[in-house]
Parts: structure tokens; C-alpha cells; sequence
């Protein structure tokens, strides 16, 4: 049984209006024995009015607050430190002094931009097909991994099929492979991972991000760090479709999942 979330967000995250406590509570009333926040900082993020310093993470009270929460909820929970960075091009130096400067437990790079925009927004796919949008977004990731270490997985890989046109509707792999399988083998060089991220179920794909063809072939490449995470922003969220997600990393070959402390990788049996 999969019995950690290492993808959950709080009310430090601007797109989550839920406190630290409650997500913890949610988290033991989920029978769950470790859980890493993972707030979003996105510096440099494109805010449309109304939004901005939504992804500006405030690191320090974040980190206060959660050795606090820690303290308080230590013989119930194991809760570690996390962050979600978003990954562009044109960052990288700004994103590794970052990531130097905190105590960290675990860091998820993510792709949350492409060509400046999120996918999430409907101007990304004006005048761009799926096939265009989805090659320009993996082209980033693929510079990405090619040139910036400072993460300790990769986040949804493809984040991008939960808000195009159709979703995965029409996501063909095969028409990916290649690319897909060179990042995965330079994740796989550097040491790194990537996350199976549960919330594709519930964002209507019937599958997790990545999908379980990115997943075997990750798998059959020699891929073995692989995190779980709900991508919770609320607390019924947490753990969400956790034992769809066990029965199918199960089934592309993984017999263990993956926790950080101190950056670094703790591999759990899966039962």
C-alpha cells in the first residue's frame, strides 16, 4: 500500500486556501505515514491581473511553519520539507541559489510554463495544434534536464495533456517516444527521478501524469526513483485514486516507490 504523498500543497501556495494542520489531519485520517509539502514557488511566473504573487513562495515562514507543524504532529505523522520549483530556461541560475539556500527535503522541478505561457490558460492553444503544443512543451522539458540538476524529480512529465483540447484524448506516445525516451535516459544519468502523479484520475484523464506508457518505458530504461504524490491542494484530495496508481506502477514494473529526507532517496517496498 502506498502510504506516502510527497506532492500536497497549503495556503503558502496561492491556488490553495488550505492550512498546514488541516492537510496534516487529512493526511493521518488517510492511514498515510509520510508526507512532504511541496508549495509552489515559480519565480518570474507570467500573472494575469488579479493573480500575481500567487506562485511566490514566502520560503522562510514556510519552513517555520512547517518545523512547527512538525513538532506538533510528531507521533502521529512524519512530515517532511518540499518544494515545487517551476523550471524555465531562463532561470536556472536564480532556481539553484534558491535551492542551495534552503534545508530541504525534496525538490520537484515541473514544467508549469512553456514558450512563457501555462498550458493551463486557452491563449497557449490558440493557433497551436496538440501535436505543436505538446513537441514545443517536451522540447523545454528536454533542455531542461539536459542543462539543470538542482531538483530531486521531475514533476508530470506530461502536465500539459490535462489541459489541452480533448485532454489525452488524442495523446498518441508513439508519436513522442523518442524524445520521451531521451529525457528520461538523462534524468536517469543524473541521478534523478520522476513522480507519478495521481491527479490525472481526477482531472478526467483515467490515468496518472505521467501515463503508463512514459511509465514503462521509464521502468524498462533502468529507471528506479519514483515518488507518489496526489498533487493535493485541499485535504479530501490527499492520497487521491492512490490504489489505482499502486495497481498500475505495480504492473510497469515497479516493486518499490521512492521518499527524500535531506535530498536524499529511501526506497519502500511496495506490499
Amino acid at each position: 500500500m502506498l502510504r506516502s504523498d510527497f506532492h500536497m500543497h497549503s495556503n503558502f501556495s496561492g491556488d490553495s486556501k488550505a492550512a498546514l494542520g488541516h492537510m496534516v489531519h487529512g493526511a493521518v485520517a488517510k492511514g498515510l505515514n509520510t508526507i512532504c509539502f511541496t508549495d509552489h514557488n515559480d519565480p518570474f511566473f507570467p500573472y494575469r491581473e488579479g493573480e500575481e504573487g500567487m506562485f511566490d513562495l514566502d520560503t522562510d515562514r514556510y519552513l517555520e511553519s512547517l518545523l512547527q507543524t512538525a513538532e506538533l504532529y510528531r507521533d502521529k505523522i512524519d512530515i517532511r520539507h518540499g518544494v515545487e520549483i517551476g523550471i524555465q530556461t531562463h532561470i536556472y541560475k536564480e532556481l539553484s541559489e534558491y535551492i542551495r539556500k534552503y534545508p530541504f527535503d525534496f525538490v520537484i522541478g515541473s514544467s508549469h510554463l512553456c514558450l512563457g505561457t501555462d498550458p493551463y490558460y486557452p491563449a497557449f492553444w490558440e493557433d497551436r495544434s496538440l501535436k505543436d503544443g505538446l513537441t514545443v512543451y517536451l522540447e523545454d522539458i528536454h533542455q531542461n534536464v539536459h542543462n539543470f540538476t538542482d531538483y530531486d524529480v521531475y514533476g508530470h512529465l506530461d502536465y500539459i495533456v490535462r489541459y489541452a483540447p480533448g485532454k489525452n484524448k488524442d495523446f498518441r506516445f508513439a508519436d513522442y517516444a523518442d524524445i520521451l525516451e531521451d529525457i528520461l535516459k538523462t534524468i536517469i544519468d543524473k541521478g534523478k527521478g520522476i513522480e507519478v502523479n495521481s491527479a490525472g484520475f481526477r482531472q478526467g484523464l483515467g490515468a496518472p501524469n505521467p501515463c503508463a506508457d512514459i511509465l514503462k518505458l521509464y521502468r524498462s530504461l533502468g529507471g528506479e526513483i519514483l515518488t507518489t504524490g496526489s498533487d493535493a491542494h485541499k485535504p479530501e484530495d490527499i492520497a487521491s485514486d492512490f490504489t489505482q496508481t499502486e495497481a498500475l506502477i505495480q504492473s510497469c514494473g515497479f516493486k518499490y516507490y521512492t521518499v527524500f529526507k535531506n535530498r536524499q532517496p529511501e526506497f519502500i517496498k511496495i506490499d
